[in-house]
């Protein structure tokens, strides 16, 4: 009763008041407990959320997948840079390039164009395949494909050479013509194949979409095979002879690996020759290693004679390597007129000396006139040989 009596006595609008003064909250303890709910929130969200980065910032990045060679279309009428272009050496193995191959003795200069873009490079990075008609025992496994080795008292020398009368050659004079650069370039490399006869020795370049199918197709035309391995020139690496070239400033181990990869390449030849190389043969601390190998494998060495320094004679005696070196280069002025000259100067060496070897181009005159040449030579008196024929020839005598 004195409650409610104290409320009647109460001044008019002084119950109001009391209610609020005794329910108002300050705001310092209100601001409190909002933050105590947020902070209780968050330990939640650590504590029951399976998230090992819980509380740890994260951020949104989109990636696309995108093929190198496609980062940006080219704009019409502008052709895109291939990737390869930001590093010599690889533009070396991807790109297609003009090498220029200058003769040592006459200055005569050939264009010779090594690979033709992504394609070629696949094909050169990739291991080619098998061949048909291959002795398996003489193959050995490296780390770029299968290489020719002497094996069960058989050489790559002896087994790929090609069929020829050696007693018919024993009694005459003989003439061996090599053709070199083949393997760049399908259609020349076809010409020389089918246009000249069996007895003219083709040598194949490491490069081309398909070295495999060319030198398997010279082999089935009754062709002699060499390997051609790049060396260095004089004015490398202004003239470059292509990927993997054999270099004097590289150690022994290292010019090997390279041998090795020009090795793997193709298979069936019976021998190997300088691609280019004038400074390479002639510095023979970098040739010796390449000597031994090619004689502890079987195989032959053929000098094209570009540069009278080569210490390739000297070195291949020492290993009882058979050896054989150009006379004269056929095209080395490529017209009509100086291939025929020179064709009769090898006829004429052939009869001095027993034996004479001319090198050449796949120039489609070359190609031409030598065709045309062999088709009278032993009604001459002088017999065309494969060049292993002549090697033979050379050391029996």
């Amino acid at each position: 009763m004195a409650e409610a009596a104290d409320e009647l006595s109460a001044p008019l609008g002084q119950e109001t008041v009391a209610k609020k003064r005794r329910f108002q909250v300050p705001f310092t303890t209100m601001l409190a407990v909002v933050l105590g709910l947020i902070l209780l929130t968050f330990a939640g969200v650590a504590l029951f959320n399976d998230d090992p980065l819980g509380g740890e910032p994260i951020a949104h990045i989109t990636l696309r997948k995108t093929p190198v060679a496609e980062e940006k279309p080219a704009a019409a009428g502008h052709t895109a840079e291939p990737a390869a272009k930001s590093s010599p050496k690889q533009a070396a193995a991807g790109e297609s390039r003009t090498v220029t191959i200058i003769d040592g003795s006459s200055g005569a200069r050939h264009d010779v164009v090594i690979g033709s873009g992504a394609a070629d490079k696949a094909e050169t990075d990739a291991a080619p395949g098998p061949m048909a008609g291959i002795d398996q025992r003489l193959l050995e496994k490296s780390r770029y494909g299968m290489i020719p080795v002497a094996a069960d008292g058989l050489k790559p020398f002896t087994v790929y050479a090609a069929d020829a009368d050696r007693a018919k050659a024993a009694k005459m004079p003989v003439v061996a013509i090599v053709i070199g650069g083949l393997g760049v370039g399908a259609a020349k490399t076809t010409d020389a194949i089918m246009k000249l006869p069996p007895a003219v020795t083709l040598a194949f370049t490491p490069y081309g979409a398909d070295p495999t199918k060319l030198a398997e197709r010279a082999r089935a035309q009754r062709h002699e095979i060499l390997l051609q391995v790049p060396m260095e020139p004089f004015d490398y690496p202004d003239n470059d002879p292509g990927p993997q070239t054999l270099l004097t400033t590289l150690n022994t181990e290292q010019n090997l690996d390279r041998l090795y990869w020009h090795f793997s390449r193709f298979q069936g030849y019976a021998g190997i020759a300088n691609f280019m190389g004038a400074r390479f043969v002639a510095t023979d601390p970098a040739m010796q290693p390449i000597m031994r190998e090619a004689a502890k494998r079987g195989l032959s060495y053929f000098d094209d004679g570009a540069t009278p320094r080569s210490a390739a004679a000297s070195l291949a005696a020492g290993q009882a390597l058979p050896f054989a070196k150009a006379d004269f280069t056929i095209d080395a002025v490529p017209t009509s007129v100086e291939i025929d000259r020179v064709l009769v100067k090898l006829e004429t060496l052939a009869k001095e000396r027993g034996l004479a070897v001319g090198v050449a181009s796949a120039l489609p005159i070359s190609i031409e006139r030598i065709a045309a040449w062999t088709r009278t030579l032993e009604a001459r008196g002088i017999l065309l040989v494969p060049l292993t024929t002549a090697m033979l020839k050379s050391k029996s005598g």
